[in-house]
């Protein structure tokens, strides 16, 4: 998977936990077998700035968490005239994560596990998000996607 990663946080995300998200997104990516050319980015940032997306995305004038933007195929684009061999080169961008440094230790503080554990976690959760998963259509949905957020973290390691 190509993975951008952007730390517009302060004082800075130090690299190994940098590694840590690049490693568990790509494992998750394999966990769901997406395509190699998969791309997609995390932006890690304060407080602030995430209630400031939050404010103007979804109309909550608080801090969360985690923000996930995909970029979905609603098929109103004019179709893409190549063969199928060159399809398998074209990326695809599944959309983009915001992540709140802020709340990754308020939330393991609170959940007495590790600041790794719930990195891993709200990077993962925002990742399902961008592949069509939604814990907020219904009680099923919701048990799916944390099902399966829970077996890609504790395959992967980080369990709680």
């Amino acid at each position: 998977m190509d993975l951008a990663i952007i730390d517009q946080s302060k004082p800075g995300v130090p690299e190994e936990q940098i590694k840590l998200v690049n490693d568990v997104l790509n494992y998750a990516g394999k966990y769901l077998s997406l395509p190699e050319n998969t791309e997609m980015s995390v932006t890690f940032v304060n407080n602030d700035e995430i209630q400031r997306y939050n404010r103007e995305y979804r109309g909550l004038d608080k801090a969360t968490d985690v923000i996930s933007f995909a970029i979905e195929d609603d098929g109103d684009d004019l179709p893409l005239l190549i063969d199928d061999e060159m399809a398998d080169d074209i990326a695809k961008n599944i959309g983009d994560i915001i992540v709140s440094v802020d709340k990754i230790g308020e939330q393991a503080e609170y959940l007495e596990h590790s600041y790794e554990r719930e990195l891993g976690f709200l990077v993962v959760h925002g990742f399902l998000h961008l592949n069509g998963y939604d814990h907020m259509r219904s009680e099923a949905d919701e048990k799916i996607m944390f099902d399966l957020q829970r077996e890609i973290l504790d395959s992967y390691g980080l369990k709680r």
